[in-house]
């Protein structure tokens, strides 16, 4: 009996007998089927390169090769850190077409993902200056101060509020900045100041609106155990790190609203990724996420971008002075009660300046990736809605998002063993002369 079939390739040839006690006249089936095999494969092959080198292969190379030169060219004039990343995702999809699909196909995929890219950075150009007014708090010194000089020497219109007016960084930006910058007096726990300054700006812009307001201004408030800060502690960071900013977003919303503008919210990766020491500023800023986002929302249908800046590791005067941290070291003893106070011990309280060294090692001094992403806010035609500047920042807040919270207790006890290892004499710095 014999396999039916189409000829030549299911069935063997019809003059041999499907079953045989000789295993010798197998021989010619099997190479028969060894033949046409190689037969079939070679036709395959030669359809793929028959249709690479057709007409729509080398129309679809030429094309991808456009898009990536014009890219690579947008990407030299694209000032944010973000397009960067896009484009070795979008190479490393490319390449994994081409590696897993024929190259006819793996190059119209490529094509489509340069298409894409392009696209994307169309949207990412930076709309220009044109003297558009920009508000920013916490102009003192920090990120707030190297912000109003940065976009006062791209051209913008800046109010610098200052908590101090009279103060030496106050004093620096009218020294060293155009004219076009106008320092106020604004501290943003104060209703009337907030008021003040509205009226202020509004009187500067007559008919114009304001083109952005960018909440930097926050304080630290004291690092040591949440059982251990006091709550007018808690209730310090949430009035500074997070009402003031809402209260000040409040009052600048209708200029917002009559530009279309952008409201950018400086918050932290302490507010995506807890930290120990810090649950009084982690908590300010986890609230004033939050409230971006809801902002964004709700604040679309009038034409006004939010974005959220998250940065990691910065070195700023956040932390404050020695004095300060006295002060602060004074107000816990304070408010102990004995039970706590003789569970935890003077020593461990007075050692908690420890942490501001583990800071002042991992952070960084260059701000530069953190205005750069402020600009890009501003004045990309398509902003993010969410910025993590700073080494791992988005890293972390990922691996926070999407791992196991044994996994991340883990990395954090050894990190946390590492800063308790810091030697004693390298832990006390002269906070007086340093900046945080």
């Amino acid at each position: 009996m014999l396999i039916q079939g189409v000829p030549g390739l299911f069935s063997p040839p019809p003059f041999l007998p499907l079953r045989s006690n000789n295993p010798g006249c197998l021989q010619p089936v099997f190479a028969h089927l060894t033949q046409l095999a190689l037969s079939t494969e070679r036709r395959r092959e030669s359809l793929r390169m028959g249709t690479f080198f057709s007409e729509p292969g080398w129309l679809c190379l030429t094309v991808t090769a456009v898009l990536g030169g014009t890219i690579f060219c947008k990407l030299k004039k694209n000032q944010g850190q973000v397009g960067r990343k896009v484009v070795c995702l979008a190479g490393l999809w490319g390449g994994a077409c081409l590696l897993s699909l024929s190259l006819f196909w793996g190059l119209i995929l490529f094509s489509l993902s340069c298409f894409l890219v392009y696209t994307y950075f169309s949207g990412q150009e930076l709309l220009p200056a044109d003297q558009k007014a920009v508000l920013i708090t916490g102009g003192d010194s920090g990120i707030g101060h190297a912000l109003s000089k940065y976009l006062d020497e791209l051209g913008f219109t800046v109010f610098a509020g200052v908590l101090d007016e009279k103060g030496s960084g106050a004093e620096e930006l009218r020294r060293t900045c155009s004219k076009r910058l106008s320092v106020l007096q604004l501290d943003i726990t104060d209703p009337q100041q907030i008021k003040d300054a509205h009226s202020k700006v509004k009187e500067k812009l007559q008919n114009r609106g304001l083109w952005a307001v960018v909440n930097n201004a926050g304080i630290l408030g004291l690092p040591t155990d949440g059982e251990l800060i006091p709550m007018t502690e808690y209730k310090r960071c949430m009035a500074v790190n997070f009402f003031g900013a809402v209260e000040v977003t409040k009052a600048f919303l209708p200029l917002l609203r009559k530009s279309k503008g952008r409201l950018v919210n400086i918050s932290s990766m302490a507010g995506g990724v807890p930290m120990e020491k810090l649950a009084a500023y982690s908590s300010s800023k986890a609230a004033l996420t939050m409230f971006s986002a809801v902002m964004r929302q709700e604040l679309s249908k009038w034409g006004v971008k939010v974005s959220v800046i998250q940065p990691g590791g910065f070195r700023t005067n956040i932390a404050g002075t020695s004095d300060m941290w006295d002060k602060l070291e004074k107000n816990i003893l304070d408010h102990l009660t004995p039970d706590v106070q003789e569970d935890y011990g003077q020593d461990y309280i007075l050692r908690e300046r420890n942490f501001l060294m583990f800071m002042q090692t991992y952070s960084v001094m260059d701000v530069s990736p953190v205005l750069l992403d402020i600009q890009h806010a501003i004045s990309a035609k398509s902003p993010f809605a969410f910025y993590a500047p700073g080494k791992m920042s988005y890293l972390w807040l990922c691996f926070v998002s999407f791992s196991p919270t044994g996994i991340f207790d883990y990395f954090s006890k050894k990190m946390h063993s590492h800063r308790k290892s810091m030697p004693r004499a390298l832990s006390m710095p002269n906070w007086k002369n340093e900046a945080m």
